[in-house]
């Protein structure tokens, strides 16, 4: 029997909000341009854009939201004061754009008291009633990768020129080209085509004598991103940004090094995006996963890493597993790690959309549950499904720690074997694993489970449409 609206509405859980994208573009009108059109096409496509920035420049916007609002998209502009500091660093008063600095000497003191940005983002970060989906900020915009940090929050970078110039710079710093002498001409290396270039010809920004600083501070975090959005199309550069994304090592460093590796060798670990590991417990992980002797990828949040004393562990462990172990800081790509060949089992925390992600393609779960649904989770996969094995937690945590667990290296180690190594009963596991994701497949083909409760869905809304329209 088809639902009413009535028992769909009170046993239906509400839909998922929309993804909110907190967008923060350098104060330069070449560099804020493609970042406003970015965010009206995310508006477009229904997620939530907000543009984070100062008074004059929310006034130049002011024109690009009013049409955004009467399109009734929900494109935001979220104006943070410029910091008072400008004043003490020399700006003239009112200069809050790159273009309005009719002076060279005040172009550095400009970018240094844009870092203090970070207090006013932050405190509308906390202000919002759900943490954002993801931070897009501009490249030279490396403070932003601090508040990503603190607040948990994936953080994407945005370059705005060509592919073609990314590629060259990238390669350029990256074999310490930018500091030749003046007269040096070379050819930059990693380039699809020889592209040859002077001093003063060569790509960069924020390149100029005594703004090194800055110019690593951005590079460092172009590296600690979780990914890039370039302003370009495939088809007019494809084979720079093949080779962008390739230096980048986002994603296609996660598949390459699957590729690699054997059909179901890989153990794949992730926590999610709230649970966090404490320095003990991380070091309990590391270790275990080490003691295994199987390849493995491990993804780490930037918060987890972001001591000295976790920094030098975990260097050491990359050094000792460096042909088996790749550890992924910040995000990853679950969906295509998932359904790679390679990986034969998920270390997991149980959180549903995991466990609906991997046993619709087929992978076998390590459950280690925190808190909420995930111990119910948990007995689901390993009792009922019977395409789990416990890690062995009894205790939920608090959300954002995990110091009353009790799980030793030798427990990560026992419940990996077992799954990845565990004879028959492993075999076992794994055939109901894939034999479920088989039935997730079916459902939600055409006259599927899924697609057919879908479709029973939508029709009762249509017959209830048509009962209460009014009569003509």
């Amino acid at each position: 029997m088809a639902p009413t609206p009535e028992s769909v509405s009170a046993t239906s859980p509400p839909p998922p909000p929309p993804p909110h994208f907190v967008i923060v573009p350098l104060p330069a009108q070449g560099h804020t341009i493609p970042m406003v059109d970015l965010a009206r096409l995310l508006a477009e496509r229904g997620a939530r854009a907000s543009l984070v920035v100062t008074p004059v420049n929310a006034a130049r916007l002011r024109g690009a939201a009013d049409l955004a609002a009467r399109a009734k998209l929900p494109l935001e502009i979220v104006e943070v004061p410029f910091p008072p500091s400008a004043a003490d660093a020399g700006l003239p008063p009112g200069v809050e754009n790159v273009d309005q600095i009719t002076d060279y000497a005040h172009f550095r003191p400009f970018f240094d008291v844009m870092r203090e940005l970070a207090a006013p983002l932050e405190a509308y970060l906390r202000a919002l009633p759900a943490p954002p989906s993801c931070i897009i900020s501009d490249w030279s915009n490396s403070w932003t990768a601090g508040v990503a940090r603190r607040a948990g929050v994936p953080r994407l970078f945005f370059h705005g020129p060509s592919c073609f110039y990314s590629l060259c710079d990238l390669n350029a710093a990256a074999h310490g080209l930018q500091q030749q002498a003046d007269d040096d001409r070379y050819v930059v290396p990693g380039m699809p085509v020889r592209v040859e270039v002077t001093k003063d010809t060569q790509p960069g920004f924020l390149n100029s004598p005594g703004w090194e600083d800055l110019r690593d501070a951005a590079m460092e975090a172009m590296r600690t991103a979780d990914g890039a959005v370039v302003n370009t199309f495939l088809d007019l550069e494809d084979e720079f940004i093949a080779c962008y994304e390739a230096a980048l090592g986002k994603p296609s460093a996660v598949t390459t090094w699957l590729d690699a590796m054997d059909t179901d060798s890989v153990i794949y670990v992730n926590f999610g995006s709230l649970a966090r590991k404490v320095p003990k417990y991380l070091f309990e992980v590391g270790h275990g996963l080490e003691d295994t002797g199987r390849p493995f990828l491990w993804v780490v949040k930037e918060s987890e890493v972001a001591t000295p004393e976790v920094q030098e562990w975990l260097s050491a462990l990359e050094a000792r597993v460096a042909r088996r172990g790749l550890v992924v800081r910040g995000w990853a790509p679950q969906l295509a790690i998932l359904s790679h060949r390679a990986v034969g089992g998920f270390v997991t925390h149980c959180g549903w959309n995991s466990m609906l992600e991997s046993i619709a393609h087929g992978v076998p779960v390590v459950t280690w549950p925190h808190f909420s649904d995930q111990f119910l989770n948990e007995r689901l996969a390993v009792d009922v499904l019977g395409v789990g094995v416990p890690v062995g937690v009894t205790t939920p945590v608090l959300l954002f720690g995990d110091e009353a667990m009790a799980v030793t290296r030798g427990d990560v180690a026992r419940a990996v074997t077992a799954l990845m190594d565990g004879g028959e009963e492993a075999g076992e596991r794994r055939r109901k694993a894939k034999e479920y994701g088989e039935k997730a497949r079916r459902a939600m083909e055409k006259g599927g489970s899924s697609y057919e409760s879908l479709t029973q869905l939508i029709h009762s809304f249509t017959l209830q449409g048509a009962k209460n329209a009014p009569e003509q």
